[in-house]
């Protein structure tokens, strides 16, 4: 099963590529994991994939240790500050910064331990009371500020999307990120590199794709329906 659902969402993020116009290597398919067993990213990692996306610090540490460390682990859940110690040693990028205080700690850490982290600012785009992120307002400022801590690289920006059953719906969701990022990259701010869009998941990454996403984050088109009855 899931050698199949990863070729499909392979030959998916393909076809998406095509139709926009872009290059299959523009796009990087992130891999959600959470709630799956080790057994499972194994699987996975066996057919190339070197991507894993995790929502919980305990869970992508957990893994981080059991797995091989060629793995580029992605942390793309809510993020708390007393958590980061935790992880800024472990991730390749995360993806979920949405406030100065959240950056300031990841910056704190990242100082401990001599490293920088690339981070993603993550914004709001639908403007949900739901969702985490910064409005599409504040984003910019966030940026400018966040930019200015030492052992920090901002690398991008992040949304989540609504949950819709037309993916046609977010469209305007992904164009606008994909705008914002574009009029920050223009304003030229020090440490601050507009290269990645992590945006669209399972119900609708190929949207995405065509609206310019570089990073797309898939869990339930790869392994299935979750079971959070058993987390690790």
């Amino acid at each position: 099963m899931l050698k199949e659902n990863y070729e499909t969402v392979e030959k998916k993020i393909c076809a998406a590529c095509e139709r926009a116009g872009r290059k299959r290597e523009e796009v990087t398919l992130i891999a959600v994991s959470k709630t799956k067993p080790v057994e499972m990213l194994k699987e996975v990692y066996e057919l190339g994939e070197r991507n894993f996306g995790e929502n919980k610090v305990q869970e992508l540490t957990a893994k981080f240790e059991e797995l091989p460390g060629d793995i580029h682990w992605h942390m793309i859940g809510h993020l708390q500050r007393n958590k980061v110690k935790y992880l800024v040693d472990k991730v390749c990028l995360i993806h979920s910064v949405d406030s100065l205080r959240l950056a300031c700690a990841i910056s704190e850490e990242a100082q401990k331990h001599h490293c920088i982290v690339p981070v993603l600012l993550e914004v709001n785009v639908a403007g949900e009371e739901s969702k985490f992120g910064i409005s599409l307002e504040k984003a910019e400022e966030l940026a400018e500020e966040a930019a200015k801590l030492p052992g920090i690289r901002i690398e991008g920006l992040m949304t989540i999307a609504p949950y819709v059953d037309d993916p046609e719906e977010n469209r305007p969701v992904f164009r606008k990120l994909k705008e914002l990022s574009v009029d920050i990259g223009r304003k030229n701010i020090n440490n601050v590199h507009m290269t990645i869009l992590s945006m669209g998941m399972t119900g609708d990454y190929e949207v995405a794709i065509e609206e310019g996403a570089t990073m797309v984050r898939v869990g339930t088109g790869i392994f299935g329906e979750r079971d959070y009855g058993k987390q690790q």
